[in-house]
């Protein structure tokens, strides 16, 4: 067993990083919906009631019970497998992205559940306590407490978070109610899972080495001022399905296709040289397969950073045009300087075009 005097890397003791570790959409789709007609899943009696609002049959960041007060709870859970080496930003990380599931229902987190699986053979207790100090880091951070969880012992290091929110029913964002014409943003950079992947490579340039966890830290609290804007018409983050993945939800979610003008997509410094070396993570070549039949014609290199996938990524949002001024001045005082990146349009032959 490890102990807090030996160099630590957790991202050596699992065999996948962050989001980058979730099931792949196609067999996703399996799993909730079935493609066997061996199997009965109708055997299990369906449970309606009018007032969850959001459930699992529409891929949304989280689900929504009504309150019947014109408020409204949001309950979601997120975890995964070390994405970074360092314990404490491991938890600073996977917090944050956990959190994010509420942002971008144009929520407020109300407080947090640890979720930890941790190989007790393998690495030592005072490791996972640095893990939880990360976490409350980040709760602290977005004003919530960590006020409990649950722990196993388990092959992996795992860890995340269930959480709770609140939300008005007028500011509620779901990801399936964007219309024709609406601008897209992106409020972080791609490119997080073509660095992790460097760094377990062990090719990862030192001056390279803080990009990826500073923006996998930053909390997306600006998802709860977004909420009040009455032009932003659907809202989701983008996590391990990568951009087009996301996009492709909410797209056809909402009966539409997409234009997506790649030289407008915000990536982070230097990751084309990294994919000249071949570093990309193998959720990027399952994204692809899962849907890339929904895409026009891409070069390699677009293809490895629009199927990136993202750990605790930016928000996805659809603004009307009418909006643009207001939502560009609130992402302006949260520090964010995001400009379109594609827009909306009517269904077409492909889910998503990029020009």
């Amino acid at each position: 067993m490890t102990d807090l005097k030996d160099p630590i890397l957790l991202t050596q003791y699992s065999h996948g990083a962050g989001c980058g570790c979730k099931i792949s959409p196609q067999i996703l789709d399996r799993i909730l919906h079935g493609n066997d007609s061996s199997v009965q899943l109708s055997a299990t009696p369906a449970f309606d009631i009018s007032t969850l609002l959001v459930g699992n049959n529409s891929r949304d960041d989280a689900a929504v019970m009504d309150l019947g007060n014109g408020e409204a709870i949001i309950s979601t859970t997120d975890f995964f497998m070390p994405i970074v080496d360092d314990a404490f930003d491991f938890g600073r990380i996977a917090s944050a992205n956990a959190i994010s599931d509420v942002y971008a229902m144009g929520g407020q987190p109300l407080m947090a559940i640890a979720i930890l699986g941790w190989p007790i053979d393998k690495l030592s207790p005072e490791v996972a306590g640095r893990v939880i100090e990360g976490s409350r880091a980040i709760c602290a951070e977005a004003g919530i407490p960590l006020a409990g969880g649950h722990s196993i012992d388990s092959p992996e290091p795992i860890f995340g978070l269930a959480v709770t929110g609140r939300v008005s029913l007028e500011h509620l964002k779901r990801n399936d109610t964007a219309t024709e014409g609406c601008l897209l943003y992106l409020t972080k950079k791609i490119g997080v899972g073509i660095l992790t992947t460097a760094q377990k490579k062990g090719i990862l340039a030192p001056e390279h080495a803080h990009l990826a966890p500073d923006q996998m830290r930053q909390l997306n609290k600006v998802g709860g001022a977004l909420g009040a804007l009455t032009h932003v018409k659907a809202l989701t983050d983008v996590t391990g399905f990568g951009l087009l993945g996301h996009l492709i939800e909410m797209a056809e979610g909402s009966g539409l296709s997409a234009v997506v003008e790649f030289d407008k997509v915000p990536t982070l410094p230097h990751i084309e040289s990294y994919l000249v070396q071949k570093s990309f993570p193998g959720g990027t070549v399952r994204n692809w397969a899962s849907y890339g039949h929904k895409v026009s014609e891409l070069t390699e290199t677009q293809r490895y950073i629009l199927a990136d996938p993202q750990t605790s990524g930016g928000l996805l949002i659809a603004v009307e045009p009418a909006g643009q001024p207001e939502l560009e001045a609130v992402l302006h005082s949260y520090g964010i300087d995001a400009k379109p990146i594609g827009r909306l349009t009517k269904a077409g032959e492909k889910v998503i075009s990029v020009e």
